[in-house]
């Protein structure tokens, strides 16, 4: 026997909710979009780092396992700050593991990795993703007007740059 479907009476929520934002809806509803777009990304992103800070093996596995987790630490930060920049423009703030599986841009992840080189190169690959993604989103922020959600999207792109610098530097040999 199949079990039986649940109907929800759960009511969809509102694109937007009520803000005082002296920002123009025109101008907040399109950053909205960007902005969830950039959190599904983050989410993803933030799942690879702990995916690998988990599973990381291999003669570098105490370095790479601090640092895969201080990466989760950094993008788990981000994740906030780009849901709260959401509510703040009076959007709703669409972070869950579903909603980032669907509409993430960043590379999957590979499920079998385990050495800490292919980490470290999945890593990278996503972090850059991200990086690129964010430094795109700069000059739409700025272009519509929002220098708030643009320089956000700075600060986000700094400290990505930093922290594919730390990963990739396990990638390079000395000569």
């Amino acid at each position: 026997m199949a079990p039986e479907k649940r109907t929800s009476t759960r009511q969809v929520p509102p694109r937007e909710l009520f803000t005082h934002n002296s920002l123009a809806v025109n101008v907040r509803r399109p950053m909205i979009d960007l902005l969830n777009q950039c959190l599904a990304d983050a989410v993803d992103l933030e799942t690879q780092a702990r995916q690998a800070h988990w599973n990381v093996s291999g003669p570098n596995f105490i370095a790479l396992h601090a640092l895969f987790d201080k990466v989760f630490q950094q993008i788990q930060s981000h994740v906030d700050t780009l849901a709260e920049r959401v509510t703040a423009l009076g959007g709703i703030a669409v972070g869950t593991a579903a909603a980032a599986a669907k509409h993430s841009r960043l590379p999957s992840y590979p499920a079998d990795a385990v050495g800490g080189t292919t980490h470290v190169e999945a890593l990278s690959s996503a972090l850059a993703s991200f990086g690129r993604s964010v430094r795109e989103a700069i000059p739409r922020a700025e272009d519509a007007g929002d220098m708030g959600t643009s320089d956000l999207f700075t600060e986000i792109s700094r400290d990505i740059d930093q922290q594919l610098w730390l990963v990739e530097a396990h990638l390079r040999t000395q000569t």
